[in-house]
Protein backbone atom coordinates (compact mmCIF):
# COMPACT_ATOMS: atom_id res chain seq x y z
CA UNK A 1 0.00 0.00 0.00
CA UNK A 2 1.35 3.44 -0.90
CA UNK A 3 0.47 6.78 1.00
CA UNK A 4 -1.47 8.79 -0.69
CA UNK A 5 0.53 12.02 -1.69
CA UNK A 6 2.15 9.23 -4.73
CA UNK A 7 -0.92 10.74 -6.73
CA UNK A 8 -0.50 14.07 -5.70
CA UNK A 9 3.15 14.45 -6.18
CA UNK A 10 3.17 12.71 -9.53
CA UNK A 11 0.68 15.36 -11.00
CA UNK A 12 2.84 18.30 -9.51
CA UNK A 13 6.07 16.22 -10.79
CA UNK A 14 4.38 16.26 -14.52
CA UNK A 15 4.01 20.26 -14.23
CA UNK A 16 7.99 20.69 -12.93
CA UNK A 17 9.03 18.48 -15.40
CA UNK A 18 7.07 20.26 -17.93
CA UNK A 19 8.57 23.46 -16.84
CA UNK A 20 12.02 22.20 -16.89
CA UNK A 21 11.36 20.46 -20.33
CA UNK A 22 13.38 17.73 -22.01
CA UNK A 23 17.07 18.56 -21.26
CA UNK A 24 18.97 16.54 -19.34
CA UNK A 25 18.21 17.12 -15.27
CA UNK A 26 17.75 16.39 -12.12
CA UNK A 27 14.90 17.45 -9.74
CA UNK A 28 12.58 16.84 -6.61
CA UNK A 29 8.92 17.31 -7.25
CA UNK A 30 8.74 16.72 -3.21
CA UNK A 31 10.96 19.38 -2.42
CA UNK A 32 8.86 22.22 -4.11
CA UNK A 33 5.48 20.16 -2.84
CA UNK A 34 6.95 20.66 0.87
CA UNK A 35 7.14 24.42 0.75
CA UNK A 36 4.31 24.40 -0.70
CA UNK A 37 2.09 22.64 1.79
CA UNK A 38 3.77 24.69 4.75
CA UNK A 39 2.52 27.43 2.92
CA UNK A 40 -0.82 26.37 2.83
CA UNK A 41 -2.49 27.51 6.04
CA UNK A 42 -1.02 30.96 4.98
CA UNK A 43 -4.29 31.45 2.80
CA UNK A 44 -6.62 33.50 4.35
CA UNK A 45 -9.05 34.15 1.26
CA UNK A 46 -10.99 31.29 -0.10
CA UNK A 47 -9.69 31.87 -3.78
CA UNK A 48 -5.99 31.74 -3.00
CA UNK A 49 -6.55 28.57 -0.70
CA UNK A 50 -8.03 27.18 -3.60
CA UNK A 51 -5.94 27.81 -6.05
CA UNK A 52 -3.19 26.16 -3.65
CA UNK A 53 -5.26 23.11 -3.32
CA UNK A 54 -5.35 22.87 -6.69
CA UNK A 55 -1.95 22.95 -7.47
CA UNK A 56 -1.06 20.62 -3.90
CA UNK A 57 -3.55 17.71 -5.32
CA UNK A 58 -4.99 18.03 -1.55
CA UNK A 59 -6.88 20.52 0.74
CA UNK A 60 -4.45 22.27 3.05
CA UNK A 61 -5.36 20.46 5.80
CA UNK A 62 -4.29 17.21 4.29
CA UNK A 63 -1.19 18.87 2.84
CA UNK A 64 -0.04 20.23 5.89
CA UNK A 65 -0.83 17.03 7.68
CA UNK A 66 1.14 15.20 5.17
CA UNK A 67 4.36 17.37 5.19
CA UNK A 68 4.19 17.54 8.77
CA UNK A 69 3.90 13.46 9.15
CA UNK A 70 6.90 13.44 6.81
CA UNK A 71 8.93 16.09 8.44
CA UNK A 72 8.67 14.82 12.31
CA UNK A 73 8.91 11.36 11.11
CA UNK A 74 12.28 11.15 10.00
CA UNK A 75 13.36 8.50 7.24
CA UNK A 76 17.02 7.29 7.53
CA UNK A 77 18.05 7.04 4.16
CA UNK A 78 16.35 10.53 3.25
CA UNK A 79 17.23 13.20 5.17
CA UNK A 80 14.43 16.20 4.85
CA UNK A 81 14.83 19.54 6.66
CA UNK A 82 12.57 22.39 6.07
CA UNK A 83 13.34 26.59 7.66
CA UNK A 84 11.63 29.80 8.05
CA UNK A 85 13.07 33.03 8.26
CA UNK A 86 12.41 36.64 8.58
CA UNK A 87 14.16 39.49 8.39
CA UNK A 88 14.90 41.15 11.53
CA UNK A 89 13.38 44.18 10.79
CA UNK A 90 10.53 43.25 9.62
CA UNK A 91 7.11 43.40 11.47
CA UNK A 92 6.09 39.51 11.18
CA UNK A 93 3.02 39.76 13.49
CA UNK A 94 0.19 38.34 10.64
CA UNK A 95 1.98 35.48 10.81
CA UNK A 96 2.63 34.59 13.98
CA UNK A 97 -0.76 32.26 13.84
CA UNK A 98 0.93 30.27 11.33
CA UNK A 99 4.74 30.06 12.54
CA UNK A 100 2.97 28.21 15.65
CA UNK A 101 1.63 25.97 13.24
CA UNK A 102 4.13 24.99 11.73
CA UNK A 103 5.50 20.88 11.98
CA UNK A 104 8.27 21.22 15.33
CA UNK A 105 11.02 19.83 13.31
CA UNK A 106 10.86 23.49 10.76
CA UNK A 107 13.56 25.43 12.16
CA UNK A 108 12.17 29.21 12.62
CA UNK A 109 14.18 32.62 13.25
CA UNK A 110 15.86 35.31 11.73
CA UNK A 111 17.25 35.82 8.13
CA UNK A 112 20.76 34.25 7.97
CA UNK A 113 22.81 36.08 5.80
CA UNK A 114 24.13 34.37 2.35
CA UNK A 115 27.32 32.20 4.09
CA UNK A 116 24.51 30.96 6.66
CA UNK A 117 22.03 30.37 3.68
CA UNK A 118 24.46 28.47 2.19
CA UNK A 119 25.95 26.33 5.51
CA UNK A 120 22.51 25.62 6.12
CA UNK A 121 22.30 23.56 2.70
CA UNK A 122 25.38 22.03 2.75
CA UNK A 123 23.89 20.33 6.13
CA UNK A 124 21.31 19.40 5.03
CA UNK A 125 22.36 18.02 1.70
CA UNK A 126 25.08 15.69 2.96
CA UNK A 127 27.91 18.51 1.81
CA UNK A 128 26.18 17.73 -2.20
CA UNK A 129 25.19 21.32 -2.45
CA UNK A 130 27.13 23.83 -1.37
CA UNK A 131 25.33 27.19 -2.27
CA UNK A 132 21.85 28.19 -1.10
CA UNK A 133 19.97 28.63 -4.75
CA UNK A 134 19.17 32.19 -3.85
CA UNK A 135 21.00 35.20 -3.48
CA UNK A 136 19.97 36.62 -0.43
CA UNK A 137 19.76 40.42 -0.22
CA UNK A 138 18.54 43.53 1.97
CA UNK A 139 15.04 43.73 0.23
CA UNK A 140 14.41 39.88 1.62
CA UNK A 141 11.25 40.26 4.12
CA UNK A 142 10.55 36.42 4.53
CA UNK A 143 12.36 33.24 3.38
CA UNK A 144 10.93 29.71 3.21
CA UNK A 145 13.41 26.94 2.26
CA UNK A 146 13.60 23.01 1.86
CA UNK A 147 16.21 20.51 1.33
CA UNK A 148 16.45 16.55 0.94
CA UNK A 149 19.14 13.65 0.27
CA UNK A 150 19.75 10.21 0.23
CA UNK A 151 23.11 8.48 -0.28
CA UNK A 152 22.45 4.87 -0.70
CA UNK A 153 24.54 1.27 -1.47
CA UNK A 154 22.48 -0.60 -3.84
CA UNK A 155 21.68 -3.81 -2.20
CA UNK A 156 22.76 -5.49 -4.93
CA UNK A 157 25.36 -3.97 -7.00
CA UNK A 158 25.53 -3.71 -10.86
CA UNK A 159 27.45 -6.00 -12.88
CA UNK A 160 29.70 -4.67 -16.15
CA UNK A 161 29.06 -4.74 -19.57
CA UNK A 162 30.84 -3.29 -22.80
CA UNK A 163 28.39 -0.72 -24.33
CA UNK A 164 27.63 -2.36 -27.39
CA UNK A 165 24.92 -4.05 -25.02
CA UNK A 166 22.94 -1.24 -25.61
CA UNK A 167 22.57 -2.10 -28.83
CA UNK A 168 23.47 -0.60 -32.52
CA UNK A 169 20.18 1.41 -32.44
CA UNK A 170 21.71 3.63 -29.06
CA UNK A 171 23.01 6.96 -29.44
CA UNK A 172 24.76 6.17 -26.80
CA UNK A 173 26.80 3.39 -27.57
CA UNK A 174 29.55 4.30 -29.67
CA UNK A 175 30.43 6.79 -26.99
CA UNK A 176 31.11 4.74 -24.42
CA UNK A 177 33.25 1.88 -23.51
CA UNK A 178 31.14 0.26 -20.23
CA UNK A 179 27.56 0.49 -18.98
CA UNK A 180 26.13 -1.32 -16.09
CA UNK A 181 24.33 -4.42 -16.07
CA UNK A 182 21.76 -5.76 -13.64
CA UNK A 183 22.77 -9.01 -11.39
CA UNK A 184 21.35 -12.20 -11.68
CA UNK A 185 19.12 -11.47 -8.51
CA UNK A 186 17.88 -8.45 -6.40
CA UNK A 187 16.74 -5.98 -9.33
CA UNK A 188 13.78 -6.05 -11.12
CA UNK A 189 12.97 -5.70 -14.86
CA UNK A 190 10.11 -5.87 -16.86
CA UNK A 191 8.81 -5.16 -20.47
CA UNK A 192 4.92 -3.43 -19.41
CA UNK A 193 2.26 -1.87 -21.43
CA UNK A 194 1.21 1.46 -20.30
CA UNK A 195 -1.54 3.59 -21.24
CA UNK A 196 0.59 6.91 -21.83
CA UNK A 197 3.80 5.48 -23.06
CA UNK A 198 2.87 2.23 -24.70
CA UNK A 199 5.42 -0.84 -23.92
CA UNK A 200 8.06 0.01 -21.79
CA UNK A 201 10.78 -1.43 -20.05
CA UNK A 202 11.23 -0.91 -16.18
CA UNK A 203 14.38 -1.28 -14.06
CA UNK A 204 14.17 -1.11 -10.33
CA UNK A 205 17.20 -1.09 -7.88
CA UNK A 206 16.70 -1.05 -4.18
CA UNK A 207 19.01 0.18 -1.83
CA UNK A 208 20.43 -1.64 1.17
CA UNK A 209 17.89 -1.03 3.73
CA UNK A 210 18.06 0.35 7.21
CA UNK A 211 16.78 -2.18 10.16
CA UNK A 212 15.76 -2.44 13.83
CA UNK A 213 13.21 -3.23 15.95
CA UNK A 214 10.17 -0.80 14.47
CA UNK A 215 10.85 -2.09 10.59
CA UNK A 216 12.88 -1.58 7.90
CA UNK A 217 13.01 1.37 5.40
CA UNK A 218 14.53 1.90 1.96
CA UNK A 219 14.45 3.25 -1.40
CA UNK A 220 14.16 1.83 -4.90
CA UNK A 221 15.36 3.71 -7.79
CA UNK A 222 13.03 3.15 -11.01
CA UNK A 223 14.15 3.66 -14.80
CA UNK A 224 11.87 3.29 -17.36
CA UNK A 225 12.54 4.09 -21.25
CA UNK A 226 10.26 3.92 -24.25
CA UNK A 227 10.11 4.28 -27.70
CA UNK A 228 12.03 7.24 -29.04
CA UNK A 229 9.15 8.64 -30.55
CA UNK A 230 7.15 8.85 -27.05
CA UNK A 231 7.17 12.96 -25.62
CA UNK A 232 9.07 12.47 -22.77
CA UNK A 233 6.65 14.21 -20.35
CA UNK A 234 4.40 10.40 -21.22
CA UNK A 235 7.94 8.58 -20.37
CA UNK A 236 8.19 10.44 -17.01
CA UNK A 237 4.32 9.84 -16.37
CA UNK A 238 4.71 6.49 -16.98
CA UNK A 239 7.67 6.38 -14.27
CA UNK A 240 6.02 8.00 -11.81
CA UNK A 241 2.67 5.36 -12.13
CA UNK A 242 4.97 2.51 -11.93
CA UNK A 243 7.31 3.74 -9.07
CA UNK A 244 3.19 3.72 -6.99
CA UNK A 245 3.75 -0.41 -6.49
CA UNK A 246 7.52 -0.13 -6.75
CA UNK A 247 7.77 0.13 -2.78
CA UNK A 248 5.98 -3.47 -2.19
CA UNK A 249 7.64 -4.92 -4.64
CA UNK A 250 4.50 -5.24 -6.69
CA UNK A 251 3.98 -7.10 -10.06
CA UNK A 252 2.93 -3.43 -12.41
CA UNK A 253 0.05 -3.77 -14.07
CA UNK A 254 0.28 -4.17 -17.78
CA UNK A 255 3.19 -6.37 -17.17
CA UNK A 256 3.74 -8.22 -20.37
CA UNK A 257 5.04 -12.30 -20.85
CA UNK A 258 7.86 -12.86 -23.09
CA UNK A 259 5.93 -15.71 -24.30
CA UNK A 260 3.83 -13.25 -25.99
CA UNK A 261 6.42 -11.76 -27.39
CA UNK A 262 8.30 -12.15 -31.34
CA UNK A 263 12.01 -13.54 -30.88
CA UNK A 264 13.10 -10.47 -31.87
CA UNK A 265 15.12 -7.13 -31.48
CA UNK A 266 13.70 -4.05 -30.93
CA UNK A 267 15.22 -1.31 -29.59
CA UNK A 268 14.45 -1.41 -26.19
CA UNK A 269 15.04 -5.04 -25.69
CA UNK A 270 16.20 -8.24 -27.37
CA UNK A 271 14.50 -11.72 -26.70
CA UNK A 272 16.18 -14.94 -27.36
CA UNK A 273 14.68 -18.47 -26.15
CA UNK A 274 16.86 -21.59 -25.04
CA UNK A 275 16.24 -24.94 -23.19
CA UNK A 276 16.58 -25.30 -19.43
CA UNK A 277 16.39 -27.30 -16.69
CA UNK A 278 13.20 -24.70 -14.61
CA UNK A 279 11.14 -25.49 -11.78
CA UNK A 280 8.34 -23.11 -13.99
CA UNK A 281 5.11 -24.91 -13.15
CA UNK A 282 4.32 -24.73 -16.93
CA UNK A 283 7.83 -25.36 -18.17
CA UNK A 284 8.15 -21.58 -19.84
CA UNK A 285 10.87 -19.54 -17.25
CA UNK A 286 11.10 -15.94 -17.75
CA UNK A 287 14.13 -14.07 -16.95
CA UNK A 288 14.93 -10.81 -17.51
CA UNK A 289 17.94 -8.26 -17.12
CA UNK A 290 19.29 -5.03 -17.64
CA UNK A 291 21.97 -2.85 -19.00
CA UNK A 292 22.02 1.19 -18.07
CA UNK A 293 24.63 3.86 -18.52
CA UNK A 294 26.11 5.55 -15.29
CA UNK A 295 24.62 9.19 -15.41
CA UNK A 296 24.98 12.26 -13.04
CA UNK A 297 23.19 15.33 -13.36
CA UNK A 298 23.66 18.38 -11.37
CA UNK A 299 20.11 21.23 -12.03
CA UNK A 300 19.46 24.60 -11.54
CA UNK A 301 15.39 24.99 -11.66
CA UNK A 302 13.15 28.63 -11.60
CA UNK A 303 9.80 27.74 -9.73
CA UNK A 304 8.43 30.74 -10.56
CA UNK A 305 5.97 29.74 -13.50
CA UNK A 306 2.60 29.84 -12.71
CA UNK A 307 1.47 26.57 -12.94
CA UNK A 308 4.25 25.91 -10.02
CA UNK A 309 2.15 27.31 -7.89
CA UNK A 310 4.66 29.34 -6.18
CA UNK A 311 3.28 32.72 -7.04
CA UNK A 312 0.13 31.56 -5.16
CA UNK A 313 1.89 31.13 -2.14
CA UNK A 314 3.37 34.45 -2.13
CA UNK A 315 0.37 36.43 -2.49
CA UNK A 316 -0.92 34.26 0.70
CA UNK A 317 2.09 35.18 2.78
CA UNK A 318 1.90 38.58 1.42
CA UNK A 319 -1.51 39.09 2.46
CA UNK A 320 -0.80 37.59 5.92
CA UNK A 321 1.68 39.95 6.10
CA UNK A 322 -0.41 43.34 5.64
CA UNK A 323 0.52 43.27 1.67
CA UNK A 324 -1.46 43.42 -1.69
CA UNK A 325 1.35 41.63 -3.25
CA UNK A 326 5.22 41.29 -2.73
CA UNK A 327 7.86 40.09 -5.50
CA UNK A 328 9.07 36.70 -4.44
CA UNK A 329 11.65 34.39 -6.25
CA UNK A 330 11.36 30.48 -6.06
CA UNK A 331 13.99 28.44 -7.23
CA UNK A 332 15.13 24.34 -6.46
CA UNK A 333 19.01 23.42 -6.89
CA UNK A 334 19.50 19.61 -7.28
CA UNK A 335 21.82 16.77 -8.29
CA UNK A 336 22.10 13.14 -8.58
CA UNK A 337 24.16 10.51 -9.40
CA UNK A 338 23.88 6.78 -10.66
CA UNK A 339 26.87 4.19 -10.39
CA UNK A 340 27.65 0.67 -10.18
CA UNK A 341 27.65 0.83 -6.18
CA UNK A 342 24.92 3.09 -5.23
CA UNK A 343 23.06 6.44 -5.78
CA UNK A 344 23.02 9.83 -4.14
CA UNK A 345 20.59 12.67 -4.61
CA UNK A 346 20.13 16.65 -2.85
CA UNK A 347 17.74 19.13 -3.30
CA UNK A 348 17.33 22.84 -2.10
CA UNK A 349 14.36 24.36 -2.47
CA UNK A 350 14.20 28.11 -1.68
CA UNK A 351 11.00 30.60 -1.68
CA UNK A 352 12.04 33.86 -2.02
CA UNK A 353 12.89 30.67 -0.96
CA UNK A 354 15.49 -2.66 -4.62
CA UNK A 355 19.09 -28.96 -5.21
CA UNK A 356 17.96 -32.00 -7.36
CA UNK A 357 17.90 -31.38 -11.18
CA UNK A 358 14.71 -30.16 -12.46
CA UNK A 359 12.88 -31.07 -15.53
CA UNK A 360 13.53 -29.56 -18.61
CA UNK A 361 11.69 -26.17 -19.82
CA UNK A 362 12.15 -23.71 -21.88
CA UNK A 363 13.68 -19.74 -21.09
CA UNK A 364 13.02 -16.82 -22.51
CA UNK A 365 15.31 -14.09 -21.70
CA UNK A 366 15.02 -10.37 -22.00
CA UNK A 367 17.62 -8.02 -22.13
CA UNK A 368 16.24 -4.85 -21.64
CA UNK A 369 18.35 -1.73 -23.29
CA UNK A 370 18.44 1.84 -21.73
CA UNK A 371 20.14 3.09 -24.79
CA UNK A 372 18.43 6.06 -25.35
CA UNK A 373 16.71 8.69 -23.10
CA UNK A 374 14.84 7.80 -20.27
CA UNK A 375 13.53 8.89 -16.70
CA UNK A 376 13.97 7.80 -13.22
CA UNK A 377 12.27 8.34 -9.96
CA UNK A 378 13.63 7.27 -6.84
CA UNK A 379 10.77 6.40 -4.32
CA UNK A 380 11.10 5.56 -0.64
CA UNK A 381 10.36 2.58 1.24
CA UNK A 382 8.99 2.76 5.02
CA UNK A 383 7.88 -0.58 6.65
CA UNK A 384 7.18 -1.46 9.88
CA UNK A 385 7.26 -4.16 12.37
CA UNK A 386 3.24 -4.72 12.83
CA UNK A 387 2.83 -4.88 8.93
CA UNK A 388 1.40 -1.41 8.88
CA UNK A 389 3.15 1.35 6.44
CA UNK A 390 4.83 5.05 7.69
CA UNK A 391 4.36 8.15 6.02
CA UNK A 392 7.20 8.10 3.79
CA UNK A 393 6.50 4.37 2.30
CA UNK A 394 5.88 5.04 -1.56
CA UNK A 395 7.01 8.45 -1.43
CA UNK A 396 8.59 9.55 -5.05
CA UNK A 397 11.50 11.74 -3.90
CA UNK A 398 14.05 12.79 -6.68
CA UNK A 399 13.23 12.09 -10.36
CA UNK A 400 15.29 12.81 -13.96
CA UNK A 401 15.02 13.08 -17.35
CA UNK A 402 18.52 11.44 -18.41
CA UNK A 403 19.94 12.13 -21.70
CA UNK A 404 24.02 12.63 -21.33
CA UNK A 405 24.77 9.01 -20.12
CA UNK A 406 28.71 9.07 -18.18
CA UNK A 407 31.63 6.66 -18.74
CA UNK A 408 32.20 3.83 -15.61
CA UNK A 409 34.67 5.16 -13.35
CA UNK A 410 37.66 2.55 -13.88
CA UNK A 411 37.98 2.58 -10.30
CA UNK A 412 34.02 0.78 -10.58
CA UNK A 413 35.41 -1.42 -12.97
Amino acid sequence: MTTDLHGPLSRYAENLHAEIGAAHHVASPLGAWLLLALCAPAANDRATAEALEQVLGVDAATAVETARALLETPHPLVPAATAVWHQAARDIGGLAGWRGALPATTEVGELPDQAGLDAWAREHTLGMIERFPLRVGPDVALALASALATRISWADPFEVADADALGSGSAWAGGLRRVLRSPRHGHRCAIVTTARAGDVIVHAAPAQPVKDAGGEAGLVVVSVAAASQVPPADVMAAAYELSSGAADGAEPAGRRSLFDLALTDTPLWTLREEKVRTRARDGREERHDAVLPCWSARSEHDLTPAALGFSVASDALAAALGESSLGFQARQAALARFGRYGFEAAAVTGLFELTSLPPEGVARTAELRFGNPYAVVAVATDSRADGATGPWHGVPVFSAWITEPEELPDADV
